[in-house]
């Protein structure tokens, strides 16, 4: 059970929002399912980094953002990209290299973005989005714009060198962002706890003169209200935060992890704390639905994602002309 309920939620969202953010949270599980399907079928090219487990630190953080706002992604974005409001069909023909995809069925799964809904984009580069969202609040601060950028990483980006400088540069410029750090315990196949000397990831905001804190992940409520929280201060004019949200990715890092770095009780451990889950137990308390009604969304969600296979398997593929379109050089 969750360690917040609904009336902690400081955010006011109606029971519609509520569902809504629920149905997002099954999108996102739906969607990587149905990838890690077609990955291991050999029906999609490339690779994938797949974040099954992760559904409320994306769902959570970007449910209290406007539309105005902008984010940041990573090589695992696909749960932002759904939560910023993506449609599931281009996602998902992009994926099977259709040109009725985000990118022309050229940028695969590490390089969506959807800039009309404020998605600046994944970013195959460990680390590569923070500076991204840092220019990003830098042009919202120079032309006095009321946005807000939020930037999501993982655990491993924050020993690159370009975590460090973009967080001193938005504390001394006071920019309007928000750093998230999903720290799903892995950096490929590096234990986190082997790669930092500190307990929490969180402490290092200190460093550079602003607040960070460290939180439940897998809980929605306190997502929301963690994210709500830094992004109102960040609006208001006060500078950035750093939130570190401790999660767990169910898969391996990508397609080809056979997670032999980790134990298999672990992984249920972790399972136990399944983020849709445990919404589902506060929102069913709450009085927002019943048991039956979730799992009419969680079906209605399913139905959504094989529609999305659809479109993308009727998609038109790539010519050999389409080659030298949108080259820039």
């Amino acid at each position: 059970m969750s360690h917040y309920q609904l009336s902690d939620l400081r955010p006011d969202f109606s029971e519609k929002q509520l569902k809504d953010l629920y149905k997002t949270m099954w999108d996102i599980r739906w969607f990587e399912e149905k990838v890690d399907e077609f990955f291991a079928k050999g029906m999609i090219h490339g690779t994938t980094h797949l974040c099954v487990g992760q559904e409320a630190s994306s769902v959570g953080s970007c449910a209290v953002l406007k539309p105005e706002d902008k984010i940041t992604s990573t090589h695992r974005g696909h749960g932002h990209c759904i939560a910023k409001g993506a449609e599931v069909n281009r996602m998902m023909a992009e994926l099977f290299g259709r040109t009725t995809g985000y990118c022309k069925g050229k940028g695969g799964s590490m390089h969506i973005a959807d800039v009309d809904k404020g998605n600046l984009g994944a970013n195959g580069i460990v680390g590569g989005g923070i500076p991204l969202a840092v220019g990003s609040a830098l042009t919202a601060h120079m032309k006095k714009l009321n946005y807000v950028t939020v930037c999501y990483f993982g655990d491993g980006a924050t020993n690159e060198g370009s975590f460090h400088e973009a967080l001193n540069l938005a504390a001394v410029w006071n920019l309007p962002v928000v750093f998230i750090c999903e720290n799903n315990q892995y950096g490929m196949s590096g234990p986190v706890k082997e790669m930092v000397k500190i307990e929490n990831i969180a402490d290092r905001a200190q460093a550079y003169g602003f607040p960070g804190a460290t939180i439940d992940g897998n809980d929605m409520i306190e997502v929301m209200n963690t994210t709500q929280e830094a992004v109102d201060r960040a609006r208001n004019g006060n500078g950035p935060t750093l939130i570190e949200m401790k999660t767990y990715r169910w898969k391996g890092h990508s397609k080809s992890d056979a997670r032999l770095y980790r134990t298999r009780e672990e992984e249920r451990e972790w399972k136990e704390k399944d983020p849709i889950k445990r919404f589902k137990e506060v929102l069913i308390a709450g009085d927002v639905f019943s048991e039956e009604e979730a799992e009419q969304i969680r079906k209605q969600s399913k139905h959504d994602i094989e529609e999305a296979v659809k479109f993308a398997e009727e998609g038109p593929m790539p010519t050999a002309e389409d080659l030298l379109t949108d080259v820039y050089a």
